[in-house]
């Protein structure tokens, strides 16, 4: 699939992501470079190999190395808990603008991207476990013609025998 790149005005276009126009435009926060990230082909590639064959959020198939970049992890680790949410936030509408462009669709359900440690005023919120350092959570997506793989949830279903009742005793 040719890769999706996406505009900050392309971005501001979507109902989410015109919500968003404060971290667009603030020059502080390094939005520009999210959006140079993700316009990699091969970024978008991993996080939907994420999703098809590790069962994961298309965020983990990338977020440690959008963790590494130095424009983006120094923001994230300043102590600005609402600037910083918003631009975690604005990063998952991003997630969704291409995965959707790529013919996928969320499916309502969050996967776990980390642990969050305990709150403290004197640090900025981050994870003590798990693959993200600053993430929590990252949407869930499934192609729009069916996954072609089933989870192994679905799988250990099927491999249940069907409960029978067992005749009571008395009879």
């Amino acid at each position: 699939m040719s890769k999706a790149t996406i505009t900050g005005e392309e971005f501001l276009e979507d109902r989410q992501g015109r919500t968003f126009t404060d971290v667009l435009n603030d020059p502080e926060q390094p939005f520009e470079e999210v959006l140079a990230f993700f316009s990699d082909e091969n970024r978008q590639r991993r996080m939907e190999e994420s999703e098809l064959h590790h069962d994961r959020a298309a965020m983990a198939g990338v977020v440690r190395e959008l963790e590494s970049v130095p424009a983006i992890d120094q923001f994230l680790s300043g102590i600005h808990a609402q600037q910083t949410q918003r631009f975690r936030q604005a990063i998952g509408v991003l997630v969704r603008i291409i995965m959707q462009r790529r013919g996928w669709k969320k499916t309502g359900r969050k996967g776990s991207l980390g642990v969050r440690a305990a709150a403290s005023k004197r640090s900025p919120s981050h994870n003590t476990g798990g693959l993200s350092f600053w993430f929590v959570r990252a949407e869930r997506y499934t192609l729009d013609q069916g996954m072609p793989f089933q989870s192994v949830t679905q799988r250990s279903r099927e491999m249940q025998p069907a409960r029978k009742l067992e005749p009571s005793k008395e009879e």
